[in-house]
């Protein structure tokens, strides 16, 4: 391959990512609403870019839309957390989950956004919905080995607990601006998060573990 077409090519990769990343700020700072003109704006891009990569809007919303849940389903794969003593695992994906959100605002916002759109979007991205339910059977194993070894108690069922872990690291975050203001205390505060994560491991894994 010629100079000349990797530039091009490596150019093209570069404009598709600007344009992704620019969709995913906006929708997430504006909802399903954003206005694909002020997409190619923050990409820097020609409108005509945007709708030769992606289509058009709904394309783009949906490629931004798994960006940000693949990167946690892939990002949570990698944990290899059915490697881990059941314990040790339970708390690593405490920490993981508590971190991403408080690191990745982006899926925040998107998730927002895709709640007030009740999933009609998210629902067509399969991969996702696939490792979602890969990531539940791994911590049914988790738990099964757990029990079998003493370290945690029976009777939690995996789909809840996993829900409690992402609200825990979630709610926080979505709906700062209100508790700050309704309770006047910073919830974006580093130090309270710090304060947060902890507090959030304690309790999770106090729940987990067998204590007779």
């Amino acid at each position: 391959m010629s100079e000349q077409k990797t530039k091009i090519r490596r150019d093209s990769a570069a404009t598709k990512e600007r344009i992704l990343q620019a969709g995913i700020t906006e929708f997430g700072a504006k909802g399903y609403g954003a206005r694909t003109e002020d997409i190619a704006k923050r990409a820097k891009c020609n409108i005509r870019m945007l709708y030769h990569y992606f289509g058009g809007k709904k394309d783009l919303y949906l490629a931004c839309l798994e960006r940000v849940y693949s990167r946690i389903r892939n990002e949570e794969q990698n944990l290899n957390l059915a490697q881990l003593e059941p314990l040790d695992a339970i708390h690593r994906l405490v920490e993981f989950t508590f971190d991403h959100m408080r690191n990745n605002p982006d899926f925040v916002y998107m998730a927002g956004v895709e709640n007030t759109q009740r999933a009609r979007f998210i629902k067509k991205i399969a991969p996702v919905a696939n490792a979602a339910v890969d990531l539940i059977v791994t911590i049914e194993g988790i738990l099964d080995r757990g029990v079998r070894d003493g370290t945690l108690r029976s009777g939690i069922d995996a789909f809840q607990l996993y829900i409690s872990i992402l609200s825990l690291s979630y709610l926080h975050l979505s709906n700062r601006y209100t508790l700050s203001a309704t309770y006047g205390r910073d919830v974006s505060d580093s130090k309270w998060l710090d304060e947060r994560h902890e507090h959030v491991s304690e309790l999770v894994l106090s729940f987990v573990k067998r204590t007779d």
